[in-house]
């Protein structure tokens, strides 16, 4: 309906210009056998006279006449583009605007005093003197009247309701439902005292006199003692243990005691307004408002000037991982308020000095004043509220507090996107502005309309960014190994992987981001009135020709594809991709990386991989050996195999990592030490290392208990002849030996580096 209505406006007013520039003249055809004719605009001007007028004319005449039309029109566009203002004459009018009313207001003091003097003198004359008193007395009756039925309806609830005691703990939930019912009671409090009140005044009261008395009791009475309640709730003064807000007692009693005073004055405001427009002194006249206003935005500077520090705590807040961004913010937000207060208060003399005093009837400069100025604690409370209703992180270790700091920053950015948006609608709500009608507007606004819905598209493309970065980490840090898992040894034949979703879920957030940043992003560009469709067929060649100029990109990324719909690897597993073996540590869309047990990292393309050997899928066996003297028992060796797989098993650390218990499979072979025994256990993969060194140790320790020893390796020496020599010493024996023992360590040696040639 408005787009029509402006269309049919400005014909409106296009047709009176015809009108006006046409009357009074005669119009004459150009041909020769009608030169001299003139036609006369009917009067009046409607529409069947028109169709009657153009039906008489000829051809050259509508010609000549329609001709005429479209030069005034071309001149007086022209004219007006020609003589638009400059930017020092807008400079030069945003002054004059200023500050006119401001000089109305000084040379109106002397009257301002008079007039106020008058508005009282009229208040005595209508009520008298008598009746002036009777005001005072019957409206401090129903004032005590009121304050004693508050007081005994406190003393009831506290003698039938259960008493309201702080809670012990530092929950917020208990906090916050504390605070909300002792607020909840406290304002049941007052509304007894306004009906109370009410109720006396009226039967006391003349209407005359009650409408004086009424104002006064709202906006001076009950909505201060009410915003006093409200204030209660934020800083609980001289109770450190409820306050939600990072402030100390000094700052918090400070604040409570001056939102209230500021209500006051606002309350102060509004009926000394009321009242002298009540007694006949128009607001014109004095321009007393003015001078409330200037006091309000004074009182609201004064106040942030004096309690920087408490500002600066405020916005700190309690979250310990408060970034840079919000300590420069929390810094600068004192000054930030005392700009928007002056800010405000300019905008104001300049709508007044513009000759637009009925935009400031509701006061919406108060109302964006108060928005801009909460706007920055409204982000420390989604700060603080995200910092405790926050679910707990999933597992341990840098990967959970990794994705938990990321969880905890999307739902803050969340929390700011929305608060903002509500913010913009209620002082839109103020200034009388409907959201919904601008957007959908197309016409002389169009452009206006365009730009609100780009924001607000772009608003909610991000919310939905967020909210599906959210989802994704979460489910993929449950998904994600924990860091017991994380923390078990690793070794040649790998460690356990995660889970098929871990592996996928990287992949499918990125995929889903790069979606819903390019839907969203056409769509804003869509609704700036700019055609996407060469957009997209652009995009469409462009992919056309990356996929025939990178062919072998398109095989790994269709490769990779394959390769994770049958979950091939996963992200941790050990692998051996054509002799090259380590651990999967990272897949994105065309390539893994293996990192080897030694450190290093290979990058190996999908299209590349021919075969693929896991390690870390299921289970695992690992089969342990062991050599032992010729003269052992082996079936003793076999009990004691038994005996230790059956004690692990029972054993809380490694129980649940055996699928099948540590056990004998007998004598493997003999070679020229011993005799090689063979135990063998299956458990789940990553955990074989530790339960293989528990299985050495114990098997260390059964030996020693059972007087069985481990063979070694050794070498003798016979020398012929060596009995026949009884006369040699002990030092001689021990120097030949030592001698012979070297000539054969000698010739192992020699054997060796020729077996290595």
């Amino acid at each position: 309906m408005r787009p029509n209505f402006l269309r049919v406006f400005t014909a409106f007013l296009l047709s009176i210009f015809m009108t006006v520039s046409a009357s009074g003249q005669v119009l004459t055809t150009s041909g020769e056998s009608s030169s001299d004719a003139s036609v006369a605009l009917p009067d009046p001007l409607s529409q069947e006279a028109v169709r009657e007028m153009v039906a008489r004319m000829s051809d050259d005449q509508v010609r000549s006449m329609l001709l005429d039309r479209l030069d005034a029109v071309a001149d007086g566009q022209a004219g007006s583009g020609a003589q638009g203002p400059l930017m020092t004459e807008v400079i030069s009018g945003a002054w004059v605007a200023f500050y006119t009313p401001i000089v109305g207001a000084v040379t109106r003091l002397p009257t301002l005093v008079v007039k106020q003097f008058e508005a009282l003198s009229n208040f005595a004359t209508m009520l008298g003197g008598a009746g002036i008193l009777t005001l005072l007395a019957f409206t401090s009756l129903a004032l005590a009247a009121g304050f004693a039925a508050e007081k005994l309806f406190l003393k009831g609830c506290s003698r039938f309701l259960p008493a309201l005691t702080p809670p012990s703990g530092e929950s917020l939930k208990g906090t916050l439902g504390f605070l909300l019912r002792r607020f909840w009671r406290e304002f049941v409090g007052l509304i007894v005292f306004y009906v109370v009140v009410r109720t006396v005044g009226r039967f006391l009261l003349t209407p005359e006199q009650l409408s004086i008395a009424a104002p006064f009791v709202w906006m001076l009475v009950f909505f201060p003692r009410v915003s006093a309640a409200m204030a209660r709730v934020v800083f609980a003064p001289n109770q450190p243990a409820l306050r939600m807000l990072s402030v100390s007692d000094h700052w918090a009693r400070y604040f409570q005691r001056h939102i209230v005073g500021l209500v006051l004055l606002g309350g102060l405001t509004f009926f000394v307004m009321g009242f002298n427009v009540r007694f006949g002194v128009p607001l014109e006249e004095t321009r007393i408002g003015m001078w409330f206003n200037l006091a309000i935005h004074i009182y609201i500077i004064s106040i942030v000037w004096h309690g920087k520090q408490g500002l600066t705590d405020m916005m700190l807040g309690n979250d310990p991982e408060r970034t840079m961004t919000d300590i420069k913010i929390s810094h600068y937000y004192p000054y930030f308020a005392v700009g928007v207060t002056a800010i405000v208060w300019i905008v104001s003399m300049l709508i007044l000095g513009y000759g637009h005093p009925q935009l400031l009837a509701k006061a919406p400069h108060f109302t964006t004043m108060f928005w801009l100025l909460i706007a920055p604690l409204i982000d420390t409370a989604i700060r603080g509220l995200v910092w405790h209703l926050q679910p707990p992180m999933i597992g341990t270790g840098p990967v959970a507090e990794t994705a938990y700091r990321s969880n905890k920053r999307s739902l803050i950015r969340i929390g700011r996107v929305v608060a903002l948006g509500a913010i913009v609608m209620i002082i839109a709500s103020a200034w009388d502005i409907d959201l919904i009608s601008v957007a959908s507007d197309n016409g002389n606004e169009q452009f206006i309309s365009k730009i609100f819905e780009f924001i607000l598209v772009c608003a909610i493309g991000y919310i939905v960014y967020e909210l599906m970065s959210l989802l994704i980490n979460r489910k993929l840090t449950s998904e994600t190994v924990s860091e017991a898992t994380a923390d078990q040894e690793a070794g040649e034949g790998g460690g356990a992987g995660g889970s098929r979703l871990a592996t996928v879920l990287p992949m499918i957030l990125a995929a889903a981001q790069i979606a819903i940043a390019t839907i969203f992003g056409l769509l804003a560009v869509g609704s700036l009135g700019i055609d996407t469709t060469p957009l997209l067929a652009g995009a469409g060649i462009l992919g056309l020709a990356i996929g025939f100029g990178a062919q072998k990109l398109v095989t790994d990324i269709v490769s990779g594809v394959f390769f994770l719909i049958d979950d091939a690897f996963r992200v941790g597993e050990y692998l051996d991709v054509g002799g090259t073996m380590g651990s999967v540590e990272k897949i994105s869309i065309r390539s893994m990386q293996l990192r080897h047990h030694r450190g290093n990292v290979h990058t190996i393309p999908y299209g590349s991989i021919e075969k693929v050997t896991n390690f870390s899928r299921d289970w695992v066996i690992m089969k342990l050996m062991f050599t032992v003297p010729f003269d052992t028992d082996p079936n003793k060796v076999k009990k004691i195999f038994k005996r230790i797989g059956a004690d692990m098993i029972q054993d809380p650390l490694f129980k649940d990592d055996f699928l099948e218990p540590f056990k004998s499979q007998g004598v493997f072979q003999f070679d020229d030490v011993g005799i090689v025994m063979r135990g063998k256990f299956m458990a789940k993969p990553g955990t074989q290392f530790t339960i293989r060194k528990e299985i050495y140790n114990r098997v260390r320790n059964e030996f020693k208990a059972n007087d069985i020893e481990f063979a070694r390796r050794e070498v003798r020496v016979a020398i012929p002849g060596m009995d026949d020599h009884d006369d040699l010493s002990q030092e001689q024996r021990i120097a030949v030996e030592g001698a012979a023992s070297g000539a054969v360590q000698a010739q192992v040696q020699q054997e060796a580096e020729a077996s290595k040639k």
